[in-house]
């Protein structure tokens, strides 16, 4: 269905722009819809996913064209928003990362190309790989998802439409049927928002299982700016109820680590919080929990 034209958008390009736009975000709208009808596929992704990480484990993005876009989208914002280790973050994009800003020719097709990155990788069960195609077809991204599975790898597939070999690749399959778009196979439109709705929620939901969220904050976020800064600073205030002055002398103390610095609010020594810290695998809460006030 996603490659479709619709009889009722035959003749949009003759429309009155203002009646195209609306009807377009109209049909976006959709998309959540779509997301919705699989949260329980979602949450069943993320509480695996969360269980294989770990420590060690590397959370995979694969795709390619939009959705491959889309997935480097959403991991390159784990590491600040969540602290995710660049080092635990891969991405494997058909055509290399020049596809990014350019579309390569033939790239999606090379089914062997995929299994040989992912070959390269060494993948363990520990791993995560999410892979991405809006046709649930697409060569390189099946050949990813294969070699990963038979690597003991987590493997995750999210498509858009039926059939899905890409569904059936995987151990988990996520079918986020869209339908048709306005304009006939421009899977960039309601289909590519289905897939960022869809990732925004499982990584969301990964971290959050993992302990770097503590009382809806992202306790774990990365203090790159001046904003980020005074954010913090002020989350160490909400969460523990001191004083502005000792949050910033307890940030600065815990080199800018929010987690550790809440810790020395709350009466731990440096030392004693980031041994904590490291036995419960960041989870703040987890640590508040082993050792109640």
């Amino acid at each position: 269905m996603t490659e479709a034209a619709l009889q009722a958008y035959l003749h949009i390009a003759d429309w009155p722009t203002g009646d195209a736009v609306a009807e377009m975000i109209a049909n976006q709208s959709q998309a959540a819809d779509a997301v919705a009808k699989v949260s329980a596929s979602l949450a069943c992704a993320a509480d695996e996913a969360a269980a294989r990480l770990g420590r060690q484990g590397r959370l995979i993005y694969a795709g390619a064209g939009t959705s491959g876009r889309i997935g480097v989208q959403d991991g390159v914002e784990l590491g600040p928003t969540y602290g995710w280790p660049k080092e635990r973050m891969v991405f494997l994009m058909a055509g290399g990362q020049i596809a990014l800003m350019q579309a390569v020719e033939g790239a999606e097709d090379d089914h062997a190309k995929g299994m040989e990155e992912v070959q390269s990788l060494h993948l363990t069960p520990s791993d995560v790989v999410i892979g991405l195609a809006a046709s649930g077809s697409t060569p390189y991204t099946i050949g990813v998802i294969e070699a990963a599975r038979a690597a003991g790898a987590l493997t995750i597939g999210l498509a858009n439409k039926l059939p899905a070999p890409l569904c059936q690749a995987a151990e988990i399959g996520i079918l986020i049927e869209t339908g048709a778009e306005v304009i006939a196979g421009s899977t960039r439109m309601k289909a590519g928002t289905a897939q960022k709705i869809a990732l925004n929620v499982l990584s969301t939901a990964i971290m959050i299982r993992l302990g770097f969220v503590y009382e809806g904050r992202m306790v774990a976020m990365q203090i790159s700016n001046r904003k980020l800064l005074a954010r913090a600073n002020a989350m160490i205030v909400e969460l523990t109820g001191c004083q502005e002055e000792q949050a910033a002398v307890a940030l600065e103390q815990a080199g800018r680590n929010i987690r550790m610095a809440i810790l020395l609010v709350k009466g731990w020594t440096l030392d004693q919080a980031k041994a904590d810290l490291d036995q419960w695998a960041g989870n703040l809460a987890a640590v508040l929990q082993a050792n109640p006030s």
